[in-house]
């Protein structure tokens, strides 16, 4: 029976540290996304994470670590650019891959000799890793390929209260709402893997120049070699097939109302809801606010998971910032399906 443990009960994190330390999986929260949790130095427990999922054997985890300074035990050659990034951004919603030391398994890594690393923002979470003196391997907690989890009860939803969690901490809705922005500093610039909640924008004002990674605006081929989560994969998707509609609101919603049926949804922003009066549909943030669709975008994927829509019609921010993580999670959702409303009217 899974333990459902709270963030404000002072046990919570010594209960769950003990439960990592013995090779059992729990699903942590952080200001991104909802995590499952193990040991990332001991094998056994990694593959515990793969098999719960049915995540790919080659999608890498990310080692959540409870301080910056950790960073040395983990991974080798650290530029500087590295601790500028985390002086800037940690604890936060970024992630680093860097080249890993040996006492990183190569099942952690899928087989890569680097590593991804972050360090949360979420208290109760770095006290787990305090507590349990290891790092925690976490991706986010969803069975591979659903919508991402934002609460504790999306994950009980995924896994129920008999499943192969041993607990699940329980510290309320994420903040940011999707998961971490990864930049790679393997190569001789920095590369961004996967937007998050650490926008692009601010990336430069700290490294400078940074290359985009091909996976941020396409599907990358099933023989790609990648180095951080997310980055290969249909993800985020619900059984839905989703539309991404661009333009404006007006001509998006000329575009998407001829073709609503009863089997159908639109997925859209606050202030376009009167555009689809009598539809079937549902608003994850204000466009206006798109830290607001980050925060709700999962949420709202995961209400419209129904046997009874076949199709989702979503619209997505434009712009840089957060609302780059949000465009990039329905783009990946869709399969990169996409429709210019204004090109077919």
């Amino acid at each position: 029976m899974t333990q459902l443990l709270r963030d404000t009960d002072p046990k919570t994190a010594g209960i769950a540290a003990a439960l990592i330390r013995r090779g059992e999986l729990v699903a942590l929260p952080t200001e991104t996304v909802y995590g499952l949790g193990a040991d990332g130095l001991n094998p056994d427990a990694v593959a515990k994470i793969f098999v719960a999922k049915g995540r790919p054997q080659d999608n890498p985890l990310i080692l959540h670590i409870s301080e910056p300074k950790e960073l040395e035990k983990y991974c080798r050659d650290i530029p500087g650019s590295a601790w500028d990034l985390a002086e800037h951004f940690w604890p936060g919603p970024l992630t680093m891959v860097l080249p890993a030391r040996d006492i990183v398994p190569r099942s952690t890594t899928a087989g890569l000799d680097s590593v991804a690393v972050r360090c949360p923002q979420t208290p109760v979470t770095r006290e787990i890793i305090r507590l349990a003196g290891v790092p925690i391997a976490a991706p986010s907690a969803n069975l591979s390929g659903k919508p991402s989890t934002t609460s504790a009860q999306h994950v009980l939803n995924d896994y129920g209260a008999d499943g192969p969690l041993a607990a699940i901490v329980d510290a309320g809705p994420c903040r940011v709402g999707v998961e971490s922005t990864i930049v790679s500093l393997l190569g001789e610039r920095p590369r961004l893997l996967r937007p998050g909640g650490v926008g692009p924008e601010q990336l430069r004002e700290v490294l400078g120049r940074l290359e985009v990674d091909q996976a941020v605006t396409g599907l990358l081929s099933d023989d790609a070699v990648v180095r951080a989560p997310g980055m290969k994969y249909k993800h985020y998707a619900p059984r839905a097939q989703v539309i991404v509609v661009e333009g404006p609101s007006e001509t998006a919603a000329k575009y998407i109302r001829p073709r609503l049926d009863k089997n159908s949804a639109v997925l859209c922003f606050r202030e376009e809801l009167p555009l689809y009066g009598g539809c079937q549909t549902l608003a994850y943030g204000r466009e206006s606010d798109p830290q607001t669709l980050s925060a709700g975008l999962f949420a709202a994927l995961r209400e419209l998971d129904r046997d009874d829509i076949s199709t989702i019609y979503a619209r997505c921010p434009t712009g840089g910032g957060v609302a780059c993580a949000v465009r990039n999670r329905l783009l990946k959702a869709a399969g990169f399906r996409t429709v210019r409303a204004e090109e077919t009217l």
